[in-house]
Order: C-alpha cells, then structure tokens, then sequence
C-alpha cells in the first residue's frame, strides 16, 4: 500500500508539471486579421514588406520581378513559408523558386519541402513551400544557424524563355510557425534579435543638429516583430521536465527506502543488553 501511495503522488506530481509544457507546444502563431495582410511585395530587401506569421499577403507582378516580404521568427519556432503563383493563360515551361534569408543576409536551407518547381506550359498555377529548420536562441559566429529576428522571404523565376518575360502573374505568399518548445532549447541567448535597418531617418536641425549646421542620420528598425514581443530566451519547457525529473527522482529514493528497510527488528534477535 505505501509504495502504490507514492507511484501515485508520483505519477500526479508529473502530470501537473507536464500542463505547462503541453500548452507551450501548441503552434505559435495565431491567426491574424488578412483584412490588413499587405496587397503587395517589397523589391529588395530594404523595401521587403512586413508580413505578420498567420496572414496570408498577395501581390501583382510581372514574371522576371523579384518580391520580396520580411516576417519575425522567434527561438523555438520553425517557421514554415508558403508560396502560389498564378500563371497567365498561356506561357512556355518557367522555373519558379522560393529563398528564405535571415536577418544577416544569409540564405537559409529548407528543412524540407519544394522551393524550386518548374511550370508546365498547361498550368495555371505553382505551388512552393519551404520549411526552415528550428530557430535557435544562440549560435556559434562560424555557424548558419537559423537566429531571431526578421527573415526575408524572396520569390522570383529563374528560368523562362524570353517571350514569356514581363507577363503578369499574382502571388500569394503565407508563413506559419510550430513551436518546438524545450527539445530544441540550447543555453545562451542573442543580445538583440537580428532586427536590421530597414530605412535611414534624418533628424531634424533642432533636436540632433551638431553646431556646424550638419544633421545626422539613424537607422530605423523594423517594427515587427512576433505575437507577444521576443523571448528572453533563457526560459523553455526543459526547465520544467527537469523539475519534474527531481521529483521523481526523489520519490524514487523515498520509495527505494520504504521497500527495503522492513518492518523493524526480526523476532530472533534478542533487545541489545541481553
């Protein structure tokens, strides 16, 4: 009875813990309003436009443009971008791909999924998807590793037959995130996320104006940025499954001592002092 007593208390104390950790694992990114999702696409970087995780953005363009859109990843998420392009009626066999890049410019791997797909001359539409791998808190400077912050996603076509360059086709471009949670948690965090300029403000001569007349300039950071700020990046579910291993451990020892110490001195040997 007492050892079935404490696999209970066990096995409750384990299930309260795990409450926390089982939300945390619920995907991300909610869903957003796309009656304000952008209606068109950025041509660089620095003019990619913001698209929030959940919306679904489109845009009108010409085959031979390059579009480019920007969305905020957080630690533990992986991302995932999705991608359909909308061909004229009639076109020649085209070569669509998809590139996600990171904060720092760097051109980012798919876990899986298409990126690259070649239309055939009957389609009407091609369909691309690219899922990055986790987005972690901390990395080595050698390393590739997705970070936070602003992710550029960028959709052109890189092979077509010159009579089917500048014909019209719209885009629909969509990013969503699961949360990994505690699984994918290393120990470190970024100072800042990796959030760059996207645009240089000039100050105005009366508040930043040095004394010879000259005004300076500032970066102006993105504003995005995900649902509910950015993470510490200290705090996982990890933390709460090592608790839970604490405790178990623990009550493993408690229950290790009631099974093996008896039920006090045998009958055959005689009180001390006899």
């Amino acid at each position: 009875m007492r050892i079935t007593r404490v696999l209970s208390t066990a096995l409750l104390l384990a299930g309260l813990a795990a409450t926390p950790a089982m939300a945390d694992s619920s995907p991300s990114a909610s869903p957003s309003d796309d009656s304000s999702a952008p209606t068109q696409a950025g041509t660089s970087f620095r003019t990619a436009t913001e698209l929030d995780q959940g919306q679904t953005g489109t845009a009108s363009g010409s085959t031979g443009d390059y579009l480019y859109w920007s969305f905020a990843a957080d630690a533990g998420q992986r991302p995932t971008v999705k991608t359909t392009v909308k061909l004229p009626d009639t076109h020649a066999g085209e070569t669509w791909q998809l590139d996600v890049y990171d904060g720092l410019r760097r051109r980012q791997a798919c876990q899986y999924g298409a990126s690259t797909r070649t239309a055939a001359q009957d389609a009407t539409s091609l369909d691309l998807a690219c899922t990055l791998r986790t987005v972690r808190a901390w990395s080595e400077t050698w390393a590739n590793d997705p970070l936070p912050g602003t992710y550029y996603v960028r959709l052109t076509v890189v092979d077509l037959q010159s009579s089917d360059l500048g014909l019209p086709v719209s885009t629909e471009v969509r990013v969503d995130s699961k949360d990994i949670g505690g699984s994918a948690a290393v120990d470190g965090s970024l100072a800042q996320p990796l959030t760059p300029g996207i645009a240089a403000k000039s100050a105005s001569d009366e508040d930043s104006s040095s004394e010879d007349g000259s005004s300076s300039t500032s970066a102006a950071l993105s504003s995005i940025e995900p649902d509910g700020g950015w993470s510490s990046g200290w705090w996982s579910d990890r933390w709460v499954w090592t608790g839970v291993g604490g405790v178990l451990a623990a009550l493993a020892g408690i229950g290790g001592y009631a099974l093996t110490r008896g039920s006090g001195r045998p009958r055959r040997v005689p009180p001390p002092g006899m």
